[in-house]
């Protein structure tokens, strides 16, 4: 997809913004792929479930999220593990991206299209999942539990508009007549 992008998609995009330069036009810098856990903080089980799952779908170790702070009311203590998160960058980033656009969006229940409102006014998308059965590397005979996942895609756009071009000319499937 990397390649797709600097023969094709890159040379649209200097078109259709009308920048002058190449490297002027919005690219993906940086995927990060997380997983809160929430009240199954408890349950050591479940948490290690969520850090092989994390591992197998985006192919990289997944790094524990802490609490900074104690929240009583929440029954939450400082340094318990509160989310996992995987940052992908270079050839993992892509094969990612191409995998979510083509495979991901396919299989989940009932997709009509992305709204245009996950592209924030920096040009960032984030996209959170119900559950995480869409991606191709989860079985389903050897599910435990069924969680979430966000997955937030930072840009170099620089607005919204820039970064929905981006996004649609990486095929990411809109929902149409939706502004």
């Amino acid at each position: 997809m990397q390649e797709i992008y600097k023969t094709e998609i890159a040379p649209a995009l200097v078109k259709e913004l009308g920048v002058s330069n190449v490297n002027a036009t919005p690219r993906v810098v940086k995927i990060v792929v997380s997983v809160g856990v929430g009240k199954l903080s408890k349950d050591s089980k479940m948490l290690e479930a969520v850090e092989s799952t994390l591992t197998r779908i985006t192919g990289q170790k997944p790094v524990a999220a802490k609490a900074r702070v104690s929240i009583s009311n929440f029954k939450l203590r400082e340094g318990q593990v509160v989310g996992y998160k995987v940052t992908l960058r270079g050839v993992r980033m892509w094969d990612f991206l191409q995998k979510l656009v083509h495979i991901t969006f396919a299989r989940v229940r009932d997709f009509r299209g992305i709204s245009i409102k996950h592209v924030d006014d920096n040009g960032n998308m984030s996209i959170g999942f119900k559950e995480h059965l869409p991606f191709p590397e989860i079985r389903n005979d050897e599910l435990d539990t069924v969680h979430g996942i966000e997955v937030t895609i930072h840009t170099t756009a620089g607005n919204k508009k820039n970064g929905q071009a981006l996004f649609r000319a990486l095929g990411f499937p809109f929902k149409e007549g939706v502004k």
